[in-house]
C-alpha cells in the first residue's frame, strides 16, 4: 500500500519537521515526507530537510503581491509532490481563506498550549502570566480561526516553580515531538474524521478525551 505523502510548512528550525522525518524513516510508518516548504529563505529547517534527502523549497512571502498569490504558489509546490496532508511545523503565516478551503480537513497544526487556552504567539509566557499549573501542546485541524480548528489530541506538561518561558517551552517541545507523529500516523491510517466541528479518532469512544500525560 502506498504511503501518504506529507508536505511540511516551516518558518524556522523545523524541530517538529525533524520529528516527522524521523518517524517516517521507520519501515512500518504509513506516511512519508514528500517535501518541505518555507516562507523564509534561510530557515534552518530547509538545510536539515535537504540533508535528509527531502526536496526543500524556499518561497519568501515578500516576493508575492498578496497573501493568496503566495498561498497559491505554496499549494502548487505541494501538489507537484503529490501531497495528501499538509503539516504545519512552526509556520508563522496566517493563511488566506483560499488555502484553508483548498486543504480543508487535510491540514494539521501543532500548537504549544492546551487549546483553546493561549492561542497566538508568546504562548509559554501567556501560560506563566496566567499562573496555570498545567500546560502542554495540541494537534488540531486547521480552519480559518487562528489556532481554533477541531482538536484531535493533546499532551499535558506540568508547569514547575521557577519555570521561565524557555524552560517550559523545552518541556512542551518534547511532548510535541511525540504527539505530532502519532496524529499524522492516525491520519495516514484513515482514522481521523471531522463532524459538526469536532474531530474524531476511529477506535476511540465518542466523547473520550485524548489527553496524554508526560513521560515519567
Amino acid at each position: 500500500m502506498a504511503k501518504l505523502k506529507v508536505g511540511i510548512l516551516i518558518s524556522g528550525r523545523g524541530s517538529n519537521m525533524a520529528a516527522l522525518i524521523e518517524a517516517a524513516s521507520a519501515p512500518d510508518y504509513p506516511a512519508e515526507v514528500a517535501c518541505v516548504v518555507s516562507n523564509v529563505a534561510d530557515a534552518a529547517g530547509l538545510a536539515a530537510a535537504r540533508a535528509a534527502g527531502i526536496p526543500a523549497t524556499a518561497l519568501p512571502h515578500k516576493g508575492y503581491p498578496d497573501r493568496e498569490s503566495f498561498d497559491r504558489a505554496v499549494s502548487a509546490e505541494l501538489e507537484k509532490h503529490g501531497v495528501g496532508l499538509v503539516a504545519l511545523a512552526g509556520f508563522l503565516r496566517i493563511q488566506s481563506p483560499w488555502f484553508v478551503a483548498r486543504w480543508q480537513d487535510r491540514q494539521l497544526n501543532i500548537h504549544p498550549s492546551l487549546l483553546p487556552s493561549f492561542p497566538g504567539l508568546r504562548v509559554q509566557q501567556q501560560a506563566l502570566d496566567a499562573g496555570v499549573k498545567v500546560s502542554g501542546c495540541t494537534v488540531h485541524f486547521v480552519t480559518a480561526d487562528l489556532d481554533g480548528g477541531p482538536i484531535i489530541a493533546q499532551a499535558a506538561v506540568p508547569v514547575l516553580a521557577g519555570d521561565t518561558a524557555d524552560t517550559l517551552a523545552v518541556r512542551i517541545l518534547r511532548q510535541e515531538h511525540r504527539l505530532y507523529p502519532l496524529v499524522v500516523r492516525w491520519f495516514a491510517e484513515g482514522r481521523l474524521s471531522v463532524r459538526d466541528g469536532r474531530a474524531g479518532v476511529a477506535g476511540v469512544a465518542p466523547g473520550a478525551t485524548l489527553l496524554f500525560s508526560p513521560e515519567p
